[in-house]
């Protein structure tokens, strides 16, 4: 089997405390950083210039931002990195630094380089649908986005909080484990969510004056 045929293993990531370098500091990097900053990963940016987001970012102290070109040290200790830099040369330098040390490597735009992926995502609250074609085709799994997006209302995002607190009381009380594993799935059910979405409060909207 060659290496672009074996399938990619899915799994969601605690990044919270734990050491994410982006190298590149233009505006593709500012979201790559963003997007850790979220998941309370400890971010350092590297780059002698950085978008106005990162500077601003950088003053608060929400992030590192190293103002300087990369060095293989950038990378030592970390979880994991992303190189997005418009130089192929920086690129590969960081992804050869992440090899010899061990450290997940994402170059952007180059599947050759990278060690994992960014799939496309829907969120509703704690819930998350990642869609990947293994690399294969962004622009479907971006497709697909849309129309999951378009399933998933807002509403799917208060229902797992509340199953999240239902089942926490499920969990708290000493119970057979056929029994606990019935109820856990009674409340993910079907017809738990079209309970519970007759049972919420819904906002009431001003009408218009003519």
């Amino acid at each position: 089997m060659k290496r672009a045929d074996v399938p990619l293993f899915p799994i969601l990531l605690k990044l919270r405390a734990k050491k994410c370098v982006v190298v590149g500091a233009g505006k593709i990097a500012a979201g790559k950083a963003a997007g850790l900053l979220a998941s309370g990963a400890h971010v350092i940016v590297i780059g002698p210039r950085a978008a106005d987001w990162i500077q601003s970012q950088a003053r608060v102290g929400k992030l590192i931002w190293r103002r300087r070109r990369f060095l293989p040290a950038d990378v030592e200790h970390a979880f994991l990195a992303i190189a997005a830099t418009n130089s192929n040369a920086t690129n590969d330098a960081v992804y050869q630094a992440c090899v010899e040390r061990g450290v997940l490597c994402n170059v952007v735009d180059v599947p050759e380089r990278c060690d994992f992926f960014y799939p496309a995502v829907v969120r509703r609250g704690p819930l998350q649908i990642a869609i990947s074609t293994d690399g294969r085709s962004p622009a479907v799994a971006r497709r697909l986005r849309i129309e999951l997006e378009r399933q998933f209302g807002p509403e799917y995002g208060l229902w797992v909080e509340y199953v999240g607190k239902i089942r926490r009381e499920i969990l708290s009380r000493n119970l057979a484990a056929g029994e606990r594993r019935r109820l856990l799935d009674q409340i993910a059910s079907y017809e738990s969510f079209e309970q519970f979405l007759r049972k919420r409060p819904r906002t009431k909207t001003k009408r218009r004056k003519k």
